[in-house]
């Protein structure tokens, strides 16, 4: 089994490209933070570079940025090829199966919450609410 999930950040924005069959391939690199700290007390990252393809591509491309918080489902992929020194340069990636989006419309700058009134009244404007401990089915 060769599956893979990680939750970062995005170090720079979207590197967008097509193949010469007009096929979009996306790269990225993610910051993913360690669960743990150095002896310092300091919280390390993993610098993990994705890679993800077609429509997939495209909209990780429109949607996301540097600093974009996203979790990547995908697969582990070793690969070589010819530097241009001409020395082997080996090179390890995630190719993503599934991105999501996980900042808000808000923290995207791609929205913000409505002020506008439908008509009927807020039920959540007013008066406080007690709740007595009896009430709660616990």
């Amino acid at each position: 089994m060769n599956n893979t999930q990680l939750i970062g950040r995005m170090t720079k924005d979207v590197d967008m490209k097509y193949t010469q069959n007009g096929v979009a391939v996306a790269t990225f690199t993610l910051a993913v933070n360690r669960p743990f700290t150095n002896k310092n007390g300091d919280r390390e990252a993993d610098f993990i570079r994705c890679q993800v393809w077609r429509k997939l591509a495209e909209n990780t491309a429109q949607f996301c940025k540097k600093g974009s918080r996203v979790g990547v489902t995908g697969r582990i992929q070793t690969r070589s090829f010819e530097g241009q020194d001409g020395k082997p340069v080996f090179m390890t990636e995630i190719v993503g199966d599934q991105v999501e989006f996980l900042d808000s419309k808000t923290s995207q700058g791609k929205g913000s919450p409505s002020n506008q009134s439908s008509g009927q009244p807020n039920p959540f404007q007013g008066q406080p609410v007690e709740v007595d401990d009896k009430d709660l089915p616990f």
